[in-house]
């Protein structure tokens, strides 16, 4: 664990001062309505339509995406000069797995907080659906010869020497969610956490009925204001998470059958994230941006932290990431008034709070002299996470801190963590505290 005396922290302060999502739409059989550039552009002209000041005003634009269409080649430019930023506007783009948009909120709050830039506007989007289908080395091999060939007839010797297996193709999707060198799928990984701390399928299924419970009642009683409609080129209009399964019980889910581990495995589809399709984004602003253009304040970043582990045990990561924010802080978890966790797996989230709540667990892993505490129910995930809403990897980061602001403002309550656990064996955490103007 990394000690307070040992790590210095940037001074400068930076505010979130708006932010908006797209709808999250589950992937489905056939690729979804929209690239990653359609949602994060529809997304950020929502938000830069109501702020005073001009897209040519920003500083940057930072956009997490792990999976980019092969037209959507530094993604982040792309949609900066689709949403008429202009030509002198620069932007980026970052992979840090499932927390690529947490990573490019960091990065915006470090350019700002170190006096690089002012006004940054920061997220991420991913489209799953669209996740290439790509062909294997000994077919990549062949074309290449064919392409080569200079005539005809070289090209007709090469047809018999093409075999049934160079027609197999590369799932992007599936090798992008499995660690190459543990050979384990993420869901696996669940798995690990879940024998770990001896999470039963019982309640991984719990959790997730829970999940889709509150996210159906943060709905129906308006209380995720962040999500905007989006419309396609049909004019259909999307207005909410469509991953949402209202009829969720307990015992609909024991029916299914585990997917990472067929004979002993308990993780299933239902008590993992969904494959989804999403923009979310923020924008972040100094002091002097905010004075400059009047801008609202809606909260403003505390601290950061990234952590690594073992990549079996990948959905440990807040459990890792949080509590050097806290002590840095001189906070436990009784401080924190909401912390959304991101629910890659029912059993993950589990994990991490038995976690936090193991004396020894906390001494050998986490450095802690004693149990981090128990976090309550009541203040974690309270709209429901992404196994209700989905999981579009590189927008859940950008995801989870905006809805952390808004419930902070909800409560009028003060302190709130946002965290993903990270393929690779990585977490990353960020604090937030609720303010409502320049200090």
């Amino acid at each position: 664990m990394v000690e307070e005396s040992t790590k210095s922290r940037r001074n400068g302060v930076v505010y979130v001062v708006d932010g908006c999502r797209t709808p999250f739409l589950k992937a489905r059989t056939t690729p979804g309505p929209f690239t990653a550039s359609d949602l994060a552009v529809a997304t950020c002209k929502t938000l830069l339509l109501r702020q005073p000041f001009k897209p040519s005003d920003l500083d940057e634009v930072i956009t997490g995406c792990m999976m980019p269409s092969p037209d959507e080649a530094n993604i982040s430019r792309i949609i900066a000069l689709r949403l008429g930023c202009g030509k002198k506007v620069p932007a980026w783009t970052v992979q840090r797995n499932c927390a690529s948009g947490l990573q490019a909120i960091d990065n915006a709050y470090q350019d700002i907080a170190m006096g690089r830039h002012n006004l940054v506007l920061a997220g991420g989007t991913e489209a799953m659906s669209h996740a290439p289908v790509l062909l294997n080395e000994d077919m990549t091999a062949w074309l290449g010869q064919w392409f080569a060939a200079r005539s005809l007839t070289d090209r007709l010797k090469l047809i018999p020497q093409i075999k049934l297996r160079y027609f197999k193709p590369i799932i992007a999707l599936l090798h992008g969610l499995s660690d190459p060198l543990v050979g384990l799928s993420m869901g696996q990984t669940a798995e690990n956490v879940a024998y770990r701390f001896g999470i039963t399928r019982e309640e991984m299924d719990a959790f997730s009925v829970q999940s889709h419970q509150r996210l159906a009642a943060a709905i129906d009683g308006g209380l995720i204001p962040e999500v905007e409609p989006i419309f396609d080129n049909t004019g259909k209009v999307y207005q909410a998470d469509d991953g949402l399964r209202r009829d969720s019980t307990v015992e609909k889910l024991a029916k299914l059958q585990p997917f990472f581990d067929k004979k002993f495995g308990m993780v299933t589809a239902a008590n993992s994230s969904q494959v989804t399709d999403g923009a979310a984004y923020v924008i972040l602003a100094s002091e002097e941006a905010v004075k400059r253009f009047n801008l609202p304040v809606m909260a403003k970043i505390v601290d950061v932290e990234w952590a690594a582990l073992e990549p079996e045990q990948m959905g440990l990561g807040p459990a890792h990431a949080i509590p050097p924010i806290l002590q840095r802080q001189k906070l436990s978890l009784n401080d924190i008034d909401c912390m959304e966790i991101n629910e890659a797996f029912a059993a993950q989230v589990l994990g991490c709070i038995k976690a936090w709540e193991d004396a020894d667990y906390c001494k050998e892993q986490l450095g802690l002299s004693k149990p981090l505490g128990k976090l309550s129910e009541d203040k974690l995930n309270i709209d429901g996470g992404a196994i209700a809403m989905g999981h579009p990897i590189g927008a859940s980061g950008a995801r989870v801190l905006l809805h952390t602001i808004e419930v902070l403002k909800r409560k009028n309550a003060k302190y709130g963590i946002a965290s993903l656990c990270i393929g690779g064996g990585q977490g990353g955490a960020m604090l937030v505290e609720r303010v409502t103007g320049v200090e």
